[in-house]
């Protein structure tokens, strides 16, 4: 179907390369679902020392686990709670160290220590939010933001 062949190199170039490989397999595709499932694949794929990488999707006004890979996870979180229902309510990423320290997180799996989370906005409003963890403290850093935020707004056209 496709090959992709991402860069070892920077993490610019990493991100580079996730960004075009999304864009070929999502950009013919109208399905939300199956763009998501491709997105978190890929992520998985692509990006190291995760534990779990997928969407929630907006429903009302709570965030609905959307498609993802990793451990079994929350189906349902409010907006305003835990790390992604603050970026939904917020409509901004949260980029966070520790999320021992974050108050009011939500641990579906034990062994995460830092997440990022970036709403994916279409015509103002947050449709979903992409949510990243990892086992190891501090995980992320701008740069990861900065990378994930491009491919949220590749998808926000994508997503239904």
């Amino acid at each position: 179907m496709y090959q992709f062949d991402i860069a070892a190199g920077t993490k610019a170039d990493l991100y580079h390369d996730l960004h075009a490989a999304l864009d070929a397999l999502t950009g013919d595709e109208p399905d939300a679902i199956a763009n998501m499932a491709n997105a978190a694949a890929l992520i998985w794929q692509y990006l190291p020392d995760l534990n779990w990488a997928g969407f929630y999707r907006t429903i009302g006004d709570e965030l609905v686990l959307g498609p993802f890979q990793g451990k079994a996870a929350c189906i349902r979180i409010p907006f305003g709670e835990g790390v992604c229902g603050t970026a939904a309510a917020t409509t901004s990423t949260q980029l966070v160290e520790d999320v021992h320290a974050f108050p009011g997180h939500i641990a579906c799996d034990a062994a995460s220590r830092s997440e990022l989370v970036v709403p994916i906005v279409r015509d103002g409003r947050v449709i979903a939010v992409l949510d990243l963890d990892s086992p190891e403290p501090a995980r992320f850093n701008a740069e990861d933001a900065a990378g994930c935020e491009a491919l949220a707004r590749l998808l926000a056209n994508r997503l239904g």
